[in-house]
């Protein structure tokens, strides 16, 4: 199996943990501290979260499971582009691992050729002056059977496309790294670095 290792998921910068089954990774950070960058990765999550409280479906050693949270100076009521942020960063990173056709659709949709790959749930929190913000990143690493009659749409997976199929640590390391990057650019100088790329990507 396709095992998680929080040395293996490099991410300059961040605190990388790792856990064999979380209920959301989500709200494991949202509870914490997050006075630096913390990255947590899961195999399985029992109560993964979509957009509106949505189930997100996981399969053990099939998904790209993780959130990262951070410190931001900017106040939460100047973060509605986080989403838009998150998504323009994941998909450069899968890009650059070789899924040329990945794409966004809006609110927080990864797209493959058309089929949802996965999806983004931004969350923040006050923070003193400024804020926490924590994204979740759930995609399908490996086709998982039935997936597609439980979500009820067409679904695709990195191993649709990908071959070799890279591990999930090193998706997750470079998923995380595109993501940390750019939430520290929003927070130095809002969303018009993204708007360009966000149309292109837009499905």
């Amino acid at each position: 199996m396709d095992r998680l290792d929080a040395l293996a998921i490099r991410v300059p910068g961040a605190d990388v943990r790792v856990a064999g089954r979380c209920a959301s990774t989500n709200s494991a950070l949202l509870a914490g501290a997050l006075d630096r960058p913390v990255l947590l990765a899961a195999d399985v999550q029992s109560a993964g979260r979509g957009r509106r409280g949505r189930r997100c479906h996981s399969r053990a050693g099939h998904g790209v499971l993780f959130s990262l949270g951070l410190p931001l100076e900017r106040a939460p009521r100047e973060l509605a582009g986080l989403s838009i942020v998150a998504g323009v960063a994941a998909v450069r990173a899968l890009r650059a691992l070789g899924a040329a056709e990945t794409a966004l659709k809006w609110p927080n949709d990864l797209l493959l050729h058309g089929a949802k790959l996965g999806g983004i749930l931004a969350e923040t929190r006050a923070r003193g002056t400024g804020s926490a913000a924590v994204v979740g990143i759930g995609l399908n690493h490996r086709r998982a059977p039935g997936l597609a009659a439980r979500v009820r749409r067409e679904v695709a997976a990195l191993d649709d496309v990908l071959r070799p199929l890279p591990p999930r640590n090193i998706v997750i390391a470079a998923l995380a790294q595109q993501v940390l990057e750019a939430l520290r650019a929003f927070d130095a100088a809002g969303l018009d670095p993204f708007r360009g790329d966000w149309d292109a990507l837009h499905a």
